[in-house]
């Protein structure tokens, strides 16, 4: 890893493989454990919900590299900082029909908190905007590099992968995190609408992608 006083090098974009298993379960769970949505689906009240998260991030995390799905993450200095999953649109997954899945989520992650995860996960689903859309189900940059442009080039490097796939018209999002909705929309994102979960909102956002940028990604 750098030194404090070591000049980071210019950020690189790089496809993740299993060697970056343990590094992108770091970074998501560092993402998703303060996250309003994570912290009422797996009961940040009750005790062991630290160990939910994590068991949740390494199970997602396990199963989009067992379908072979495209994950790219940001690397500085030779460490990965930055980390994304994307679904691709004909997946169209449904997490209950994931059997091994769904039994290492009750094993790890309890019964109670994998069946609120599934119905939220279906709630999302049935608001897809339409059949070919990706979806971001997983994004997170490492706490120490934040604020430094990160988040925007890895958001943007999986939008020209999106465009890349001729299947493929969309990309959709979801946070629980008002203060990310500015990042977003400067993005081109858009409402499609949010889901009450406990005492808040789950903004669900789209992205199209146009038959032009994907010209423009097979030109480049």
């Amino acid at each position: 890893m750098s030194g404090d006083n070591k000049k980071e090098s210019d950020p690189v974009i790089v496809r993740l493989d299993i060697s970056a298993l343990n590094e992108a379960r770091s970074i998501l769970y560092d993402a998703y454990r303060d996250e309003p949505t994570f912290q009422y689906l797996f009961n940040h009240r009750k005790p062991g919900y630290k160990q939910r998260v994590r068991a949740t991030v390494r199970e997602l995390v396990d199963l989009y590299f067992d379908l072979n799905q495209e994950s790219v993450g940001v690397m500085v200095n030779d460490t990965l900082v930055a980390v994304a999953f994307i679904g691709d649109p004909d997946l169209r997954l449904n997490l209950a029909n994931q059997f091994s899945w769904r039994i290492r989520m009750v094993l790890t992650a309890g019964f109670a908190s994998t069946r609120r995860y599934l119905h939220y996960h279906e709630r999302i689903r049935a608001m897809l905007p339409q059949p070919l859309a990706h979806q971001l189900p997983l994004m997170g940059v490492n706490p120490k590099y934040q604020n430094r442009g990160y988040g925007r080039l890895l958001l943007q490097a999986v939008q020209r992968l999106c465009a890349e796939n001729p299947r493929g018209t969309g990309l959709v999002l979801d946070t629980g995190n008002s203060r990310y909705l500015p990042f977003y929309e400067s993005e081109g994102f858009r409402s499609l609408g949010k889901l009450r979960v406990g005492g808040f909102e789950d903004h669900i956002l789209f992205r199209e992608i146009h038959p032009e940028a994907k010209v423009a990604a097979n030109q480049n």
